[in-house]
């Protein structure tokens, strides 16, 4: 048996939304709070239900990041480590290092932008991660992303795709996943145990 304990990152191992908090670390408060005013149509669009939550979060990440050279926004990426340090919950650490102590695959699956989770989780020694992934041309951000938006249904297709055997031969994993919002309803019930932490 293939132990599999799969965890959601914000809100779940965090107690702050990652994307924001990149935001405002990468661009500074001024900045943000700007952007975030030329971007509220958008988001009450999405608030009403008009717009779907992957395309506004693209909306905001181009007008945030769209030009920016690849190389700097990894590095602010692998520096950002530090305050999502701050930002974990101590219960679901917790629950991260029982699961390590008992030999399980440890898998964080996210809708944030992988760059800024696999430098946190690698000091964590935590090698699979799965989240949004951004598009890169001639070592510029486009602005737009590469992959769906890594929520709902999609986070189930990635852990599929990370794990290709597990639509054949579900029966040889047993599946333990956290989250905490709407966007891990399909995770949580396509795992054996799923724990809703909010």
């Amino acid at each position: 048996m293939i132990n599999l304990a799969v965890f959601d990152f914000d809100g779940t191992i965090t107690r702050k939304d990652s994307f924001l908090g990149f935001i405002r670390f990468s661009h500074g408060t001024a900045l943000f709070t700007g952007g975030f005013a030329i971007m509220s149509p958008y988001l009450l669009l999405w608030k009403l239900g008009i717009l779907k939550n992957g395309n506004v979060k693209q909306r905001v990440f181009g007008w945030f990041f769209k030009g920016m050279d690849y190389g700097r926004f990894q590095e602010l990426a692998d520096r950002f480590k530090h305050r999502i340090s701050r930002m974990e919950r101590p219960d679901i650490m917790e629950k991260l290092k029982e699961h390590v102590l008992q030999g399980d695959q440890i898998i964080i699956i996210s809708a944030s932008v992988e760059n800024w989770i696999r430098p946190w989780a690698k000091q964590q020694q935590i090698e699979m991660v799965a989240g949004t992934e951004i598009e890169v041309k001639n070592g510029v951000l486009t602005g737009r992303f590469s992959s769906d938006n890594c929520y709902g249904i999609e986070k189930v297709n990635r852990l599929i795709r990370l794990f290709p055997d597990l639509s054949s031969q579900r029966n040889n994993y047993h599946i333990t996943a956290y989250g905490d919002s709407n966007g891990d309803k399909e995770l949580l019930a396509y795992a054996n145990k799923g724990h809703y932490v909010g």
